[in-house]
């Protein structure tokens, strides 16, 4: 299905010269060519926090992962930490897949129900987020809670899942996005029916042919339709384990100083800060259908 341009406009945005950081560049043509970079896998001892019962160590060697369809091994889940302490007898934790929502729903945690997470990377803060639980990358040196959050707010969140999977499934296990925006520091670009590819990006932590927020960069970039660069951050100022490939330009729009792109996926009833704009990298963030995906320029 080709990719729909429909709105093309410029804006002007005022740029904040600060500092730069030492980066490694990837060009549109590079990125294709990508393998496994380096060792990023987790082996700090890990803390995790459980709401109302306490706080736990584990050695993330020794975690396995249940979505073995989405993690390499030596990489999983924020969800499989409860699971690797129920394995080995901390915890008592009940779950179940649930395929019309292609992800692991907790049904009871030591007889209590109704479980959510608050999770941030170094350097981060407390955010609200919707990204599923066994979809989640563990780091180091990560802030890990689990806390209880009401039966509606949970039945929220589920149903933008199974939104999610009936729209993979009518596209026939494509995903293709409805809208994707582009709002830099001097146009601002829209894109209907985005179909997006596997570029495997991040060959060591996901098995081929995952599809993550940054592959509709790619995808659109491999249409004709934008050309972009990615750079790797080992670290970002006081984020010490950052380890991910950031948009660091669309067309003529180059991050500079502390202004450049971020960006947010899901569907409309989680926009912004209601749980679809967290601190994920985009390579980092496998998505499976979701109903718009924007990049935007900022400056912090």
């Amino acid at each position: 299905m080709p990719i729909k341009k429909s709105v093309f406009f410029s804006l002007i945005l005022v740029p904040i010269l600060l500092f730069s950081l030492n980066t490694l560049g990837l060009s549109n043509e590079e990125s294709q060519n990508f393998g496994q970079r380096e060792e990023t896998a987790p082996v700090g001892i890990g803390t995790v926090s459980i709401q109302g019962i306490g706080s736990f160590k584990f050695d993330p060697q020794e975690v396995e992962t249940v979505r073995e369809d989405i993690f390499r091994e030596g990489y999983f889940s924020i969800f499989d930490v409860l699971v690797h302490l129920d394995k080995i007898g901390e915890i008592s934790l009940d779950y179940y897949f649930d395929e019309d929502m292609n992800t692991h729903v907790v049904s009871e945690l030591d007889g209590k129900t109704n479980w959510w997470y608050s999770a941030y990377y170094d350097g981060g803060w407390s955010e609200r987020s919707v990204f599923r639980m066994d979809h989640y990358p563990y780091k180091d040196n990560m802030t890990l809670n689990f806390i209880q959050q009401s039966e509606s707010y949970l039945e929220s969140v589920f149903s933008t899942y199974r939104q999610e999977v009936k729209r993979f499934e009518q596209n026939e296990g494509e995903i293709i996005i409805p809208q994707v925006k582009i709002r830099g520091r001097t146009e601002e670009l829209i894109f209907e029916d985005v179909e997006v590819r596997a570029h495997n990006l991040r060959a060591d932590m996901f098995q081929t042919g995952v599809i993550t927020a940054i592959d509709t960069i790619l995808s659109i970039g491999e249409a004709g339709l934008i050309t972009y660069d990615l750079k790797w951050y080992e670290s970002i100022g006081t984020a010490g384990v950052v380890k991910s490939y950031w948009v660091e330009g669309i067309n003529e729009d180059q991050a500079r100083g502390r202004c450049g792109f971020v960006y947010e996926a899901g569907n409309e009833e989680f926009r912004f800060f209601r749980g679809n704009h967290n601190h994920i990298p985009s390579d980092t963030r496998v998505i499976n259908s979701p109903y718009y995906l924007e990049y935007f320029w900022i400056c912090i």
